[in-house]
């Protein structure tokens, strides 16, 4: 065979492998893309509908009664599969009242609690506050002075990089009053903590506030951005034996599934109260299921908190028993 000929036909030749390797490589390529697709579908379809964080409460009685410091928190809740942690002001008042809340003192636990989430990958996402003052006081110069003695926690949330801090509309009980002081002691907090983009939400929490009609007029009424609500799926005791917001036995309660659901367009954060559980894993008064379609159907992509308050079981395994709960009811969404 002559040169010239067999360039040519090994130029046709090398036309037609060329060819093959393109469609072969294209070919390959659009597996690999396929595949890739099928696997981002899958991760889709098992990656859970809302992330999960732990409220400190929850282990209130092993900082309280057990003596476990409460800096451990982000190292427990990682060790469960949490991925967002919820503080508890008052599991650190031991500590900060020996100083009167001063300025250092606040410093150090906003250091220490940075320094343990970042150590164990977690997300800082709001603290509750609680003992600091009624929010609600009937008169409006205690108002103030209440409201400026939560300035300092919406100063730590700003540092840790939370989105809110939980307070409580303690105060008058008579509804009426109870509104219109609300009302005012919100939007003093919300206006001082719009500029460090902090949230003040408002959990159903005792008293008035458990009235989830009465506390949608607190939010309609103030009308600010950075203020919401923390709807709980229990805490709707509306009346008690003795008028207290929390001890003795409930007289009148609020339907949870309504007032959850009332509440749920103002929320910037979610509470999965438990209590006990049966032998199928179910919370005894909560319908769970019931409860997340309510969340899900308002629209809310954010976390959900569990917050253990039984005594059957010990506080780890509630917080398991809820979370597992809380995992088992997605899968029953639509």
């Amino acid at each position: 065979m002559k040169r010239r000929n067999f360039i040519q036909n090994g130029s046709r030749a090398g036309i037609a492998l060329s060819l093959f390797g393109i469609y072969s490589c294209k070919t390959d390529n659009k597996k690999e893309e396929d595949a890739s697709k099928t696997e981002d579908a899958m991760a889709e379809q098992t990656s859970p509908l809302f992330k999960l964080s732990l409220a400190q409460w929850s282990i209130h009685r092993m900082i309280l009664e057990d003596g476990v410091d409460p800096y451990l928190f982000a190292e427990k809740a990682k060790d469960w599969g949490f991925e967002g942690l919820e503080y508890v002001s008052y599991l650190y008042y031991s500590e900060l009242e020996k100083s009167d809340f001063s300025e250092e003192a606040m410093q150090a636990f906003v250091d220490r609690c940075n320094a343990e989430s970042k150590k164990h990958g977690l997300e800082n996402l709001l603290i509750m506050v609680d003992g600091q003052g009624d929010l609600a006081a009937e008169g409006a110069d205690q108002r103030k002075k209440n409201v400026e003695n939560h300035h300092k926690w919406v100063d730590a949330a700003a540092a840790m990089g939370c989105h809110s801090i939980r307070v409580n509309l303690n105060g008058v009980m008579d509804p009426d009053l109870w509104v219109d002081a609300s009302v005012d002691g919100l939007s003093m907090l919300a206006a001082y903590a719009k500029d460090k983009n902090i949230n003040i939400i408002v959990e159903n929490h005792g008293g008035p506030s458990s009235n989830a009609k009465l506390l949608v007029e607190v939010m309609k009424k103030v009308d600010m951005d950075n203020c919401g609500t923390l709807p709980d799926f229990g805490n709707f005791c509306i009346k008690r034996e003795d008028g207290s917001y929390y001890e003795s036995k409930c007289l009148e309660e609020y339907d949870k599934y309504k007032g959850v659901e009332e509440l749920m367009p103002y929320a910037k954060a979610v509470s999965a109260k438990s209590y006990n559980f049966d032998e199928d894993g179910n919370e005894t008064v909560i319908d769970y299921p019931k409860m997340l379609q309510i969340v899900k159907n308002a629209g809310y992509s954010g976390f959900i908190g569990v917050e253990y308050e039984g005594n059957e079981l010990s506080e780890k395994d509630g917080i398991m028993a809820t979370k597992k709960l809380l995992q088992t009811a997605m899968d029953t969404l639509t």
